[in-house]
């Protein structure tokens, strides 16, 4: 596990607490899984990280043995500031050490803003990842050889694992586990009561994601005033000015999805609202949000948040 100057406290923390659990209950299994040692290497005998906590390592060159090298977050938010961290001077040694892992056949894995470090290193190119949901819409157009997924929670891909969300981190950890063992995987998640998420889309706004791009934010405001009526992709790039293969690039440059995908997208987070907020039936609910037969959106919101109608209800 690499520590550096800015790294983020919880992802850091998250992981090293995930890896010594899943050490300690090893022997719990009838048939344990080999014995792994999770090393701290830093650049520096101690480094500082994001929120100020100072963390002792041990020379990075001990990462020269590893088989997995672990990269945490950065700690940033605002993606312009992301972006130039990620590809600055101040990550240029975080960056060559991904390279060289790489080169010599190690695993390499990181989540959330961490992905964007695997992504300048060049080690994401021509494989899948997942990042951040709110992150994708700076990610895609700065690297375009990376397949993004960023409804997945996880992703493997050719020894590079990625992972989405600050807290995806304990995903990521649970994920290298399973790897090893998933009888150990599943008995950590249950001692340290951690839900299985395969997907980020439950947590996605897709609002939050379309204000990057005018077309794409009228394209959302346009399908909300008529989520209750039967919509078409050639009336709605009419109705905003546009060449319907111009918004079908839009929205797919911004969301990484069509336009028949973002419009279910948004009957579905509408659909969620309604169950968790009111009493309608499921027939009002589909409906209210553009679908005839109650089964077709039963089965889409199954599809899209991994739960059932019941589950959504009682949250």
């Amino acid at each position: 596990m690499l520590a550096y100057d800015g790294v983020f406290d919880s992802g850091f923390a998250a992981i090293l607490d995930v890896l010594q659990a899943a050490g300690s209950m090893r022997e719990e299994l009838p048939q344990p899984p080999p014995a792994w040692r999770v090393t701290t290497v830093g650049f520096d005998r101690q480094v500082r990280t994001g929120a100020g906590h100072l963390v002792s390592c041990a020379p990075v060159g001990e990462a020269g043995r590893a088989d997995l090298l672990i990269v945490p977050a950065l700690a940033e938010r605002r993606p312009d500031a992301l972006l130039a961290e990620a590809g600055g001077p101040a990550t240029a040694e975080v960056r060559r050490l991904l390279a060289e892992s790489r080169q010599r056949g190690a695993s390499v894995a990181s989540a959330c803003t961490g992905t964007f470090l695997l992504a300048e290193s060049g080690v994401l190119d021509g494989r899948r990842a997942t990042t951040s949901w709110w992150l994708a819409p700076h990610f895609r157009p700065r690297y375009p050889k990376v397949t993004l997924d960023q409804t997945r929670m996880v992703t493997a891909s050719d020894g590079v694992i990625t992972a989405g969300a600050a807290f995806g981190h304990v995903d990521l950890a649970l994920a290298v586990v399973r790897m090893s063992s998933p009888a150990l995987a599943d008995l950590v998640a249950r001692y340290l009561v951690i839900d299985e998420r395969p997907s980020q889309s439950a947590y996605t706004i897709p609002g939050a994601l379309a204000q990057h791009d005018p077309t794409v934010a009228a394209f959302e405001r346009w399908i909300r005033a008529r989520l209750d009526q039967p919509l078409s992709i050639a009336d709605a790039a009419g109705a905003l000015g546009v060449g319907e293969r111009t918004l079908q690039r839009a929205v797919r440059r911004v969301m990484g999805t069509s336009p028949v995908r973002f419009v279910q997208d948004l009957r579905v987070e509408q659909a969620r609202h309604l169950l968790r907020t009111t009493d309608l039936s499921m027939e009002s609910i589909a409906r209210r949000v553009g679908y005839e037969h109650p089964g077709t959106l039963r089965v889409l919101l199954r599809r899209r948040t991994g739960s059932t109608v019941a589950d959504l209800r009682g949250r």
